[in-house]
């Protein structure tokens, strides 16, 4: 479901007058980033915990989100080390505005650096940095392996990557919907997939070996369920329409007609089969993180 390359990470979606998803926009592409972290903040804080066990003896100073988004994983890694600045790279300045923005509003901007970068074209010459943090986003470039060349270099000695990558989509509905024919998540999710393969490559690598084969050392995986505690947050309805929306768009002319006709019914806001009133919404997947560090 990204939609760019160079680096930022967009899961889009989008709500027009009829309630269907026709089209896709900036507004609506960080509305879903912003939803992603606060419905799944329970991942992301496991993830830096991890984080800061292995920077405890060297606490960072620097630090570099690769395609920063909205500033879910900036914020966080600001807050989690209140002694580091955070640089933040994305293609998109509307989208570091709006991280700009959430970091002047709990203070932390004034360690905030946004810096606009396509890292398919060049990256940035910035300082040494401690962490180098990429959540959802090395699968969109366009020579992974040259930019964990470049991500190696960038380190310190002993600074860690730490690249975060989603093993499946996130799963919201019963097999059985009570509307339409059973299995309707899953099959939206393998044409979703095959899209995929045809459009981004890296999507789904295990990232191990080719970290280890650019140089990292002491590569280490983890994979994190994702199973919010219940009750779950009140945004998760609107989690799950934004995700549904996005694949309505991508998906329109691919999956059959009846699947697109349930679909709508999900996505509607004031309809009786709409996911923001159902009672029976889940939200589960697993993401796996890898860390290496340059010796």
């Amino acid at each position: 479901m990204p939609t760019t390359h160079g680096i930022h990470t967009v899961e889009v979606m989008e709500d027009h007058s009829h309630h269907v998803a026709t089209s896709e926009s900036p507004d609506d592409m960080a509305e879903m980033l912003d939803l992603d972290g606060e419905v799944l903040h329970g991942y992301l804080s496991a993830v830096i915990s991890w984080v800061k066990d292995l920077t405890v003896d060297v606490p960072p100073r620097r630090i570099v989100d690769l395609g920063s988004g909205t500033g879910t994983g900036t914020i966080a890694l600001a807050q989690a080390f209140p002694a580091a600045d955070v640089l933040a790279i994305d293609t998109s300045d509307n989208l570091l505005n709006r991280v700009m923005t959430k970091a002047s509003a709990i203070g932390v901007v004034d360690r905030i650096i946004p810096i606009h970068a396509d890292l398919d074209t060049a990256w940035p010459v910035i300082d040494t940095v401690d962490i180098a943090w990429a959540s959802m986003s090395l699968h969109h470039l366009a020579d992974p392996d040259s930019s964990l060349a470049d991500i190696l270099a960038m380190l310190r000695p002993g600074g860690l990557l730490v690249t975060a990558e989603m093993d499946d989509l996130p799963r919201f509905l019963p097999d059985d919907l009570g509307i339409g024919r059973p299995g309707l998540e899953k099959r939206c999710h393998e044409a979703l997939a095959e899209a995929h393969a045809r459009r981004l490559p890296s999507l789904g690598l295990d990232w191990g070996p080719r970290l280890s084969h650019a140089g990292f050392a002491a590569v280490t995986k983890r994979t994190f369920p994702i199973d919010p505690d219940l009750p779950l947050p009140p945004s998760t309805g609107r989690y799950a329409q934004t995700f549904l929306q996005h694949i309505r768009y991508q998906l329109d002319d691919v999956i059959a007609a009846d699947d697109q006709i349930t679909l709508d019914a999900l996505i509607e806001v004031g309809g009786p089969h709409s996911v923001l009133r159902r009672p029976d919404l889940v939200v589960r997947g697993t993401r796996t993180v890898w860390v290496g560090s340059r010796t």
